[in-house]
């Protein structure tokens, strides 16, 4: 379900003013960076650069030893429950990692861009993929088997280090979004959410900031950790409060610091 649809219910509850500004198409999530759960948005694409020390004869060993792979959009890159293999560097294209409860339901742990890797925490094989990693787009992909990392990294000693740095990366991210779920209230993930978008695709237009991006109720609550229909009624109140409003494009931030003051109280 888009938050284009349901919020408008009220016609009251929103602005009367429609932004006349000029904005381009939506973008669709992730956009050119990655994006995951936190306090802010400095730092979520730090992963991408994570071999940009290797020479150019590094990375033409690099190529050499890795296995070219294309997926289309909605195609499953690795399964959660799947043998570890080895890892994919996304050359292009973008991949949303996410974990699935016995239950059914989801929640998402990352969007990565082109230059992260993803299928870890393993890296040299054994274990299972503990999520799932699919295409959002078409992706060019270059896969790492087991045994050509560990070629790599005894033949290259700069590679190593890029992988050590790359994993500091991951583990930071996970880090961020560990510390979002259990510190912060659901209400409050929402709103960092909303503001993080805001920072990222955000448009100003006096005092508002138009999010020029595409999102459904369903990725929203993916990413923050609850479900389709609180979120639906927390964006209602939200819109409701002039917080925010909706249009058939884009989602309104009317009152940035009143969400800011949503994150700021702790406990809520």
């Amino acid at each position: 379900m888009s938050l284009d649809v349901r919020l408008t219910a009220n016609p009251a509850a929103h602005p009367k003013h429609i932004p006349s500004i000029d904005l381009p198409a939506p973008a669709t999530l992730p956009g050119d960076q990655a994006l995951f759960l936190s306090e802010g948005v400095e730092g979520l694409d730090e992963g991408a650069h994570f071999l940009d020390t290797l020479t150019p004869d590094e990375w033409a060993k690099l190529k050499s030893q890795g296995r070219q792979l294309s997926f289309r959009a909605g195609q499953a890159i690795f399964n959660q429950g799947d043998g570890h293999g080895g890892i994919f560097i996304i050359e292009a294209g973008n991949v949303r990692v996410f974990y699935t409860a016995p239950s059914g339901r989801e929640i998402t742990l990352a969007y990565w861009t082109k230059g992260h890797f993803i299928g870890g925490p393993e890296m040299t094989g054994g274990g299972v993929h503990i999520w799932s990693g699919e295409a959002l787009s078409d992706c060019r992909i270059l896969f790492l088997a087991a045994p050509a990392l560990k070629k790599l990294v005894t033949e290259l000693p700069s590679f190593a280090l890029c992988l050590l740095q790359g994993l500091a990366a991951k583990g930071r991210c996970y880090s961020a979004m560990a510390q979002m779920l259990g510190t912060r209230s659901v209400i409050e993930r929402l709103a960092q959410f909303l503001i993080n978008l805001g920072d990222r695709h955000g448009v100003r237009d006096g005092r508002a900031i138009i999010i020029n991006a595409k999102v459904t109720h369903d990725q929203i609550a993916a990413m923050v950790g609850s479900t389709r229909q609180w979120v639906t009624m927390m964006m209602k109140r939200f819109q409701k409060d002039g917080l925010v409003a909706v249009t058939p494009r884009h989602i309104r931030i009317e009152r940035p610091h009143a969400l800011m003051e949503i994150v700021s109280k702790r406990g809520t």
